[in-house]
């Protein structure tokens, strides 16, 4: 039987905005920080400062700079009382603001001196200055970072505020692949992850495999074409309401969305090139909503080359970035290297007819 594709394609915006209606952010939930790398702050708390107070940054002799005016090896200082010595943490005393190297002390006499000036502040880490008192423990609608985690663990915490959207990837037999690689695109972007073989291609099958009792969204993986063999959409619409089977999308042409009740579903074909552009153009805006990101990040830079695009058709196309310019790699079909080395995307409406050579264009990274 000779595959063909779908009589009409829903455009992608529709699709799109049939999926997020209704849709709202998660609630918060608080994780342990070895958990929480790659979520979505929420509800983060404000720190207290740190240090509390000035401590040393050195081991050495605390001391007052303004007592140590003058002081030199050819014009030594004689201290009524041996200072204090202090190791790299310790609390410095009261009246001390400085901390001289152990060299810069003279203690082998019967008088102490001391052989050098100091500077208010030298060898001293001041209180608050690693974490400012009522910072907060992550940016709010941001990615946990890993910066964000050494604050929280430097402050005393334990677990963070984030918002984990629960994600069930329902792999159809001969995408196994294409499912590994959107299971660790989606580990690394924060989602909680469950994977599910099903037995056999049939929709029985598949259908069985939609369990939306402990998940926010699903993804299945290959059978959304239209072969002999291709049983996915057939599965979700015995479950729930197909919205859109066929989609305006280059790649990503035989991507079907659907609802089973609330829940969103995106089925992914099981191309690597066709699965990946599903996921930036419809799973992302998914994930955004669900976890109240704010707008993700976009590189302004001028095109390398033109990119040629069909009207009618949203295309997605793949740069690289060289001498501060975007460089095409693949429009319409990705092959595999042109997946490895993409930099960032760049979602061409189907209203354009693609971007002449010299224009800027605002692309999103790849890896943020």
């Amino acid at each position: 039987m000779t595959q063909r594709l779908p009589p009409s394609l829903t455009p992608l915006d529709t699709a799109l905005a049939a999926l997020l209606s209704g849709l709202e952010p998660l609630a918060p939930v608080e994780l342990p920080l070895s958990e929480a790398a790659g979520c979505i702050a929420a509800g983060t708390p404000l720190l207290a400062a740190h240090p509390h107070h000035d401590i040393a940054a050195a081991d050495g002799w605390a001391l007052c700079a303004n007592d140590l005016v003058g002081a030199s090896s050819y014009s030594p200082l004689p201290l009524t009382q041996p200072p204090a010595w202090v190791e790299a943490g310790d609390a410095m005393p009261a009246g001390c603001d400085c901390v001289l190297d152990a060299d810069a002390v003279d203690a082998s006499g019967p008088l102490v001196q001391v052989l050098a000036e100091g500077v208010p502040g030298q060898g001293v880490r001041r209180g608050g200055s690693d974490i400012a008192k009522r910072t907060p423990a992550g940016a709010e609608g941001q990615p946990v970072v890993a910066a964000d985690l050494l604050l929280a663990r430097i402050a005393g915490l334990d677990k963070l505020g984030v918002r984990r959207p629960r994600v069930r990837i329902v792999n159809v037999p001969g995408a196994t692949a294409t499912m590994h690689m959107i299971a660790g695109i989606a580990r690394a972007a924060g989602l909680d992850v469950k994977t599910y073989e099903t037995g056999a291609r049939d929709a029985a099958s598949i259908a069985d495999a939609l369990d939306t009792s402990s998940c926010d969204l699903i993804l299945t993986l290959g059978g959304s074409g239209v072969g002999r063999g291709d049983a996915a959409v057939a599965a979700l619409a015995q479950r729930g309401h197909v919205i859109a089977h066929g989609l305006a999308l280059q790649p990503g042409r035989t991507a079907a969305v659907a609802k089973l009740g609330k829940v969103p579903v995106v089925a992914l074909p099981g191309s690597p090139d066709h699965a990946l552009a599903a996921w930036l153009a419809l799973v992302l805006p998914l994930v955004d909503r669900l976890s109240a990101r704010r707008p993700r990040r976009q590189v302004s830079l001028p095109l390398a080359r033109k990119i040629a695009s069909s009207v009618g058709i949203a295309e997605i196309a793949l740069l690289a970035r060289e001498h501060r310019a975007w460089m095409p790699l693949a429009v319409g079909e990705w092959p595999l290297q042109a997946i490895a080395g993409a930099d960032s995307w760049l979602l061409i409406p189907a209203t354009d007819e693609g971007f002449a050579a010299g224009v800027p264009v605002d692309a999103y990274l790849m890896r943020e």
